[in-house]
């Protein structure tokens, strides 16, 4: 919807991130679907810095969104202006979840468990940035509309 509205909106699952090897640094080229039992607990999903990079000194003259989240991420914070985290409720996550077309992940037992435990820390964590935090559990066009509004109201610009 950001992108309907002429931003340049592009998702970290699209290309910026990637499944790597905690112990190792290897890059999971094949992840299992769905993850087995204990697989998150060994491997986690990177956001690449030099696509970041690239990002930001693409969008050096206009407003970017990079959206989605990684446990690498505070690697990168440095290149953004803002940070905007949407929060949910743990019903509504799981009815995403479930329901989501773009991907499988967390439609798995093991999967939906890390992502009900990750999702009121990444709010913690957020909020400890100073972040906007903005209620994602509303209807879609009234989140893209807050966001939109927040990002306004930081830069002062309408685009």
């Amino acid at each position: 919807m950001l992108r309907a509205r002429g931003y340049v909106a592009l998702d970290a699952d699209d290309g910026f991130s990637r499944w790597i090897d905690r112990t190792t640094g290897e890059v999971v080229v094949d992840p299992p679907d769905p993850v087995p039992g204990g697989w998150l607990d060994r491997y986690g999903w990177a956001i690449v810095r030099e696509h970041v990079e690239t990002l930001a000194e693409e969008s050096r003259f206009r407003t970017a969104f990079l959206c989605g989240s990684a446990e690498n991420e505070a690697s990168v914070r440095a290149f953004f202006d803002h940070i905007i985290c949407l929060v949910i409720d743990e019903d509504t996550l799981r009815h995403r979840l479930a329901t989501r077309t773009t991907n499988t992940f967390g439609q798995h037992p093991e999967e939906l468990a890390a992502a009900l435990k990750w999702n009121p820390r990444m709010r913690a964590i957020y909020e400890s940035l100073d972040a906007t935090i903005i209620d994602a559990s509303k209807p879609v066009t009234e989140v893209v509309d807050n966001v939109i509004d927040a990002i306004q109201g930081l830069t002062g610009t309408t685009r």
